[in-house]
């Protein structure tokens, strides 16, 4: 619902931060991240994950999973 809002965000420089079960929670949401930017960027999944490693990288996207 709010995909274009989050996109927006991520393309002006916010950093994600994502805490809690790993086999479940974290999967769901990296997945969730994955989907608003293949929709709203028009890429593929392979593209998203890309963009996410990236961030990564750059530690605008941490996880501290369990």
């Amino acid at each position: 619902e709010e995909s274009e809002r989050f996109n927006e965000w991520i393309e002006q420089g916010a950093a994600i931060y994502i805490c809690g079960d790993e086999k479940c929670m974290a999967k769901d949401v990296h997945q969730a991240i994955k989907d608003v930017l293949v929709k709203e960027r028009h890429i593929s999944q392979e593209e998203a994950e890309t963009i996410l490693r990236q961030m990564k990288q750059r530690q605008r996207y941490q996880r501290d999973v369990y």
